[in-house]
């Protein structure tokens, strides 16, 4: 089965033509709460755009990533347990990984590992379900270590390029997930779709994660090298 009929199936109606439509509705909502939080509040704080501007809007963009993945595994809910594995794992990593960066960038590596592994346990587990508890635990422990290295890697790179490093990050993680909704699309071929999210699940999420983002990078407590 080749990448090609992925992608031209990313355009037909089904879970996979969601992938796209997703993405779009998660960044319209968290754009817009973004856009509504500068207005009433954010612009008045001094430097906000190049202390957090660049942080903030690259969260948003990994949150659009992240979500139409676990739309998709939604959609279907049960998987093999090697594939039930794979998806825990790597939602559950690149989750806590980026999540666990962006926040690490501004608040420092306690903070930062804090919502990352939040963040990354919470999808890890939720997805990794859909194989029983071997996907749960390794979602769990994907988690676990992606919000701590995230967190660590933007302190160890504070001095050194940290932005450019951020946006590497990103386009890499974009690629992984991309392989695993190709995986998902070859395990679920044949399948018959279980469930059905509304745009709903998508514009919830966005709201909530985006809003507590905000929160923490701009208002949270941060580690004394960011006083």
């Amino acid at each position: 089965m080749s990448f090609k009929e992925f992608t031209k199936s990313l355009t037909k109606d089904g879970p996979q033509g969601e992938l796209i439509k997703t993405i779009f509705i998660s960044l319209a909502v968290s754009f817009a709460i973004f856009g509504m939080f500068y207005f009433f509040r954010l612009k008045y704080i001094e430097n906000f755009i190049p202390k957090y501007g660049f942080y903030l809007f690259f969260a948003v963009l990994s949150y659009a990533l992240i979500l139409p993945s676990i739309r998709y595994v939604r959609a279907y809910k049960e998987f093999p347990c090697m594939s039930g594995m794979m998806i825990g794992m790597t939602i559950g990593m690149i989750a806590g990984f980026l999540s666990g960066f962006y926040v690490g960038a501004t608040n420092g590596m306690f903070y930062g590992s804090v919502f990352g592994i939040s963040v990354g346990m919470f999808f890890g587990i939720w997805n990794g379900k859909c194989c029983g508890v071997m996907g749960m635990m390794e979602g769990m422990m994907a988690g676990l270590m992606g919000g701590l290295m995230g967190a660590m890697t933007a302190i160890m790179m504070f001095n050194d390029n940290l932005k450019a490093a951020a946006i590497v990050l990103y386009i890499v993680s974009a690629f992984i997930v991309t392989g695993l909704n190709f995986m998902i699309y070859n395990e679920t071929r044949e399948a018959e779709r279980k469930h059905k999210d509304s745009e709903l699940f998508t514009i919830f999420w966005s709201l909530i994660l985006t809003m507590v983002t905000i929160w923490i990078m701009v208002f949270g407590p941060r580690s004394m090298l960011f006083q």
